[in-house]
């Protein structure tokens, strides 16, 4: 006002004054509300980059209680920020202990399934020691493969779960019968071929694991390949360990599901972050990261696709006569049918 020439009528003059303030107090406001909404954005990205990560991976990761969490975290200069930071606390803790009373509940019932399934295989073993000769000889064996399927599925479970495979050995157990207890653990077994000359043995420790691990890659060739065409497992020893090749005569794969079937057996996912149809590539994923296996993806010779999978040797025994492992009836005599070198 001071920069402009005096209005002559009282009047007018006032009116100037007020319209002036107005614009003055207008401008004073705006540029508060400017910088409070810089504030606010500075906060909201710093909630979503940082604040809320880190909350998470207390929460979920460590196990921590909301109120623990909180305190560790900078405080957000926004009262409605962070009421929305501490819902959310909240909202991840019962999450937690909704995740954590399912995975449970899981174990527990796997761990269930694993004995019942383990005393079942126990009781088919010594009918098939009993009745070998007689005419329903072939029906046990027939139960007794459906059961160990089942108590493979079992352990998938168990092992996504947290818990642990319902067998262990302490003894080495010979490569040849790891392979062929694996494919007496899935329901194409018969079109298994095994090629191997190896006399190599898995420590006992780690024998369980990589023969799960062999089943699951087995029973996803059988499963995207051509029904009656073979599965081919191919056994190698090199100066890192041994290499098992297993190829199928499937479509393949297209680069985006190799990469996904890459992730899958490079992560230790659990049963609350994996879609139904993929479980098997998520065992596959614990077990190699547990026993430190390598599983790679590549175009099969055969047109499908070829399964590398190496066994460190830091597993790896030499083989003798008390390592192979007590297989029952049917499954030695189906692999060995399968079987060339």
């Amino acid at each position: 006002l001071a920069d402009l020439k005096a209005v002559p009528d009282h009047l007018l003059g006032r009116l100037v004054h007020v319209v002036a303030e107005g614009v003055a107090s207008g401008e004073r406001d705006a540029a508060v509300a400017r910088g409070e909404l810089e504030s606010l954005d500075r906060a909201v990205v710093r909630l979503a980059e940082e604040t809320l990560p880190a909350l998470v991976e207390r929460i979920h990761g460590d196990r921590a209680s909301a109120s623990t969490a909180l305190a560790e975290l900078p405080a957000l200069p926004h009262a409605s920020l962070d009421r929305l930071l501490r819902e959310t606390a909240e909202a991840l803790v019962v999450s937690e202990r909704t995740r954590a009373a399912a995975m449970a509940a899981a174990a527990s019932a796997a761990a269930r399934i694993q004995a019942q399934t383990t005393r079942m295989l126990a009781q088919l073993r010594e009918l098939e020691d009993r009745y070998n000769e007689d005419e329903f000889f072939g029906d046990l064996l027939d139960l007794d493969h459906h059961v160990s399927q089942m108590g493979r599925l079992a352990d998938s479970i168990a092992l996504l779960s947290g818990g642990r495979s319902g067998r262990r050995w302490t003894k080495p157990i010979v490569l040849e019968s790891i392979i062929r207890g694996a494919m007496g653990r899935i329901a194409s077994y018969q079109r298994v071929q095994y090629h191997s000359t190896s006399n190599a043995a898995v420590a006992g420790f780690a024998a369980e694991g990589v023969m799960h691990a062999l089943a699951e890659l087995m029973d996803n060739a059988a499963n995207f390949s051509p029904h009656g065409t073979a599965v081919h497992v191919y056994a190698e020893e090199e100066d890192a360990g041994v290499v098992v090749t297993i190829e199928d005569s499937g479509l393949g794969m297209r680069q985006r599901e190799r990469e996904r079937a890459e992730r899958l057996v490079a992560e230790a996912a659990d049963l609350t972050t994996l879609p139904g149809t993929r479980l098997g590539l998520a065992v596959v994923g614990r077990l190699a990261g547990k026993h430190r296996l390598t599983v790679s993806f590549r175009p099969s010779s055969r047109g499908g696709i070829g399964v590398v999978v190496l066994i460190p040797r830091r597993l790896i025994t030499r083989a003798s006569d008390e390592t192979a492992l007590d297989m029952p009836p049917g499954v030695g005599t189906a692999a060995s049918s399968a079987t060339s070198s």
